[in-house]
C-alpha cells in the first residue's frame, strides 16, 4: 500500500493506494509547531479509526510547500513506518518539461498537480488550486509544464480586509443570494467571492488569448474552496478534490524503480 502525503499552508492531505485506486483519504489542519511524534500518533489514530494498519503502508512519497515540516514527518515516517519516504523535490523524476526560468523554483504542489491532471485528462490545460494561494498552471498537449500565475487566495484575501478595517466582521464565506447586499455580511461576501470568481475567469481568459485562439484547454480546479468557485465560474470545466493525492501517486510510480 502507498501512503501519499501532501503538507500545505493550511492543510495536510493524506491518502492511501492500492495501484492506482485511492483507498482511504484524510485531511488535517497544518501545524507548524507539532513534532513528528505527535503527527505520528495523530496518524496512527486515524489510520486505527478506518481500520489500516501501519504495517500495510510499504511505501510512502511526501510533497511539501512548508520546508519546516519536511524534517519531522520525515522522522515520524522512518519511526512509525520504518519507511524513508521519497521527497518531491529537485533531482525527482517528473516525466515532463519544466518550461521555467529556475525550474527548483517551483513549488512541488504546482509539479504535483500537473503531473496529476496531465495523467488524469491529458492535455492542453489550466490547472487551479484554490487554496492559501490560488495558482494557474498552464499544461501543453504534450504534458510540458508552461508556467503560470500566483495569486492570493480567498481565504488570504478576506482575513486581510478584515484585519486592516475596525469595522468590518469576519464572516463565513458562502455565496449570498443577490450581488446587491443590503447589510454589511452580504455586502461582504458579494464582494469577496464574486470579486474573486471574476478573478479567476479573468486570468483563464487571459492566459487563453496569449495562447491564441487554436488551444483549446480544459480547465480543472482543485482545493478546499474549489466547489464554492466552480458553481460560480464561467471558465472552470471540472473539479478533482484528489488530484494532488493522484499527482503523487503518478510521481510515485515514475521513481520507484530509482
Amino acid at each position: 500500500m502507498l501512503l501519499v502525503i501532501d503538507i500545505g499552508n493550511s492543510n495536510i492531505v493524506m491518502g492511501t493506494y492500492e495501484g492506482k485506486n485511492l483507498m482511504k483519504h484524510w485531511r488535517i489542519s497544518t501545524d507548524r509547531q507539532k513534532t513528528g511524534d505527535e503527527y505520528g500518533m495523530l496518524i496512527n489514530d486515524l489510520f486505527r479509526y478506518q481500520g489500516v494498519n501501519l504495517s500495510d503502508v510499504t511505501d510512502i512519497i511526501i510533497s511539501s510547500v512548508v520546508p519546516p515540516l519536511v524534517v519531522p514527518l520525515t522522522k515520524m515516517c522512518e519511526r512509525y513506518f520504518k519507511i524513508h519516504p521519497l521527497l518531491v523535490g529537485p533531482g525527482i523524476k517528473t516525466g515532463i518539461k519544466l518550461n521555467y526560468e529556475n525550474p527548483r523554483a517551483i513549488g512541488a504542489d504546482r509539479i504535483v498537480n500537473a503531473v496529476g491532471a496531465y495523467e488524469n485528462y491529458g492535455g492542453p490545460l489550466i490547472v487551479i488550486d484554490i487554496g492559501t494561494a490560488t495558482t494557474f498552471d498552464v499544461v501543453a498537449e504534450n504534458g510540458d509544464f508552461l508556467g503560470g500565475v500566483i495569486a492570493p487566495g480567498i481565504t488570504a484575501s478576506a482575513e486581510s480586509l478584515f484585519s486592516s478595517t475596525a469595522k468590518l466582521p469576519r464572516i463565513e464565506l458562502v455565496p449570498p443570494k443577490n450581488v446587491i447586499g443590503r447589510n454589511t455580511i452580504s455586502c461582504m461576501q458579494s464582494g469577496i467571492i464574486y470579486g474573486y470568481v471574476g478573478q479567476i475567469d479573468a486570468i483563464v481568459a487571459r492566459i487563453r488569448a496569449e495562447m491564441g485562439e487554436e488551444w483549446h484547454a480544459k480547465v480543472i480546479a482543485t482545493g478546499g474552496l474549489a466547489r464554492m468557485i466552480y458553481k460560480e465560474s464561467k471558465t472552470i470545466d471540472k473539479i478533482d478534490h484528489f488530484l494532488t493525492l493522484s499527482g503523487l501517486r503518478a510521481l510515485y510510480e515514475r521513481n520507484k524503480a530509482e
